[in-house]
C-alpha cells in the first residue's frame, strides 16, 4: 500500500476518483437510455456469448490435451 502512495500524488488519485465517478455515470446513462432499444435489435445476444464461452473452452481444452499428450 505504502507503494502505491509513494507512485500516485493527491492530485491524480482525486482525478481517477473523479473520472471513474462521471465514466461509470455516463455509462449508466446511456444504458438507461437504450435499454429499450437493445431488447429491440439485441434479443438474442446470449447466443453470441454462449458460443464465445463454448468456443474458449474448447480451444482451452486442445491446449490442455496437445499437452498431455
Amino acid at each position: 500500500m505504502f507503494y502505491i502512495c509513494k507512485m500516485f500524488s493527491t492530485g491524480r488519485i482525486i482525478f481517477v476518483s473523479i473520472f471513474m465517478l462521471v465514466f461509470v455515470s455516463g455509462l449508466v446513462w446511456s444504458y438507461r437510455k437504450e435499454k429499450a432499444l437493445n431488447k429491440i435489435h439485441f434479443n438474442k445476444a446470449y447466443k453470441v456469448l454462449l458460443a464465445l464461452i463454448l468456443f474458449l473452452i474448447v480451444q482451452f481444452l486442445i491446449v490442455k490435451i496437445r499437452k498431455f499428450l
